[in-house]
């Protein structure tokens, strides 16, 4: 392969990531709702919060997947993988209340450090994807 040159694994693979950050994002802003329905609206709400994470909390670990197997560069690997932490510190300080009652305070706190990196990572994978110049970004280059 020339070293101007895109291949088509990271072609597949950066375009795959992007839908994926995009859709985490989507799913992050539902998440958010679920909340706001079952704080301002009806209670029974929760268990749409409680339960559509379990829908969308191993997107991470998949994009984690793709940046590995599509080449892509190092800090999507380390993105994908500092996403699905933030995921599990979620779940900490929804499960810790009985414990160490103030971390559920931490929990909303938590949940707009994800939408940020989230917000952050869709212009910068989209740019990656799709007006990156050839040759670059690529693991091993």
């Amino acid at each position: 392969m020339k070293s101007n040159e895109v291949s088509t694994v990271f072609k597949i693979g950066s375009i795959s990531f992007v839908s994926l950050s995009i859709l985490f994002l989507f799913c992050i802003l539902v998440q958010v709702f679920f909340a706001g329905l079952a704080i301002f609206v009806n209670p029974v709400n929760w268990t749409k919060h409680t339960g559509f994470i379990h829908l969308f909390e191993f997107i991470p670990v998949l994009m984690f997947v793709i940046a590995f197997v599509g080449k892509l560069p190092r800090w999507a690997i380390g993105h994908s993988a500092a996403l699905f932490g933030v995921i599990f510190i979620m779940y900490f300080t929804a499960n810790i209340t009985s414990v160490i009652p103030w971390a559920a305070a931490l929990h909303p706190v938590i949940a707009f450090v994800l939408f940020w990196m989230s917000v952050k990572t869709v212009p910068k994978v989209w740019q990656m994807a799709f007006k990156r110049e050839k040759g670059k970004g690529v693991v091993g280059e």
